[in-house]
């Protein structure tokens, strides 16, 4: 059972294929959420703020992208873990998603065990960090249990998986992770993750932390990884 039963929107506009899923988390312990289209998404994700979004690219009406997109400029949503259910496999269409905002991509047909392994490991990495401390490299503060990052006086809008990253390097400034590295302590090693994602996400928090001005403290070390500092 998952502990203080966590709670999971999913939004799929195929009954059988909606069904199939909610059987499979609530047999799993969860409390599931169900959307047929991405307008009852967005009410259902303002109502009920769900722990966590299994989003479907492909709906009616509203696209997965564009919720995606929405819930991710939202201050107030953008901490919910987005993992995108799409029948489109191609890498490009992968690397859209991520950059949409996505924090995990999971192509159709998919088994069932790792859609809900990836489940547990994105609840499991978000409530981890969400019971922590304050940590602080050179003008950047990152308060563990509020989920807020400030660089200076500015307040940094960071997704949870550019949120546990930045952690990571700030937990050992100096270290250089290699992107397999990264891709364990972030996505968990139980799910299989393409390392291209490791960049997209790296991308996605530079840019990130020089939105206001500064340098770019990420370092990259050719053929070995990441580095803050």
């Amino acid at each position: 059972m998952a502990e203080m039963q966590a709670s999971v929107l999913v939004v799929e506009d195929e009954p059988a294929q909606r069904e199939i899923i909610s059987y499979n988390l609530e047999s799993e312990g969860f409390r599931v959420i169900q959307a047929e289209d991405g307008n009852e998404a967005l009410l259902l994700i303002k109502e009920e703020e769900p722990d966590l979004i299994l989003l479907d690219w492909m709906l009616p009406g509203t696209s997965g992208i564009e919720i995606c997109r929405r819930i991710k400029l939202n201050p107030s949503l953008r901490m919910i873990p987005v993992i995108m259910l799409s029948a489109r496999s191609e890498e490009v269409d992968r690397v859209r998603g991520l950059e949409t905002g996505a924090d995990d991509y999971i192509c159709k047909p998919y088994s069932l065990v790792e859609m809900i392994a990836r489940v547990k490991a994105h609840l499991r990495r978000s409530r981890a960090a969400s019971v922590g401390e304050r940590l602080t490299y050179d003008d950047i503060m990152l308060d563990a249990e509020t989920h807020k990052v400030f660089r200076g006086e500015n307040e940094l809008k960071l997704g949870p998986t550019e949120f546990r990253l930045l952690t990571t390097f700030m937990e050992k400034p100096g270290r250089v992770w290699s992107r397999e590295q990264l891709l364990d302590r972030v996505w968990g090693r139980e799910i299989y993750v393409d390392t291209r994602t490791v960049d997209v996400h790296i991308g996605r928090l530079r840019k990130a932390l020089i939105r206001h001005g500064g340098e770019d403290p990420i370092r990259t070390v050719r053929g070995a990884g990441y580095a803050l500092g």
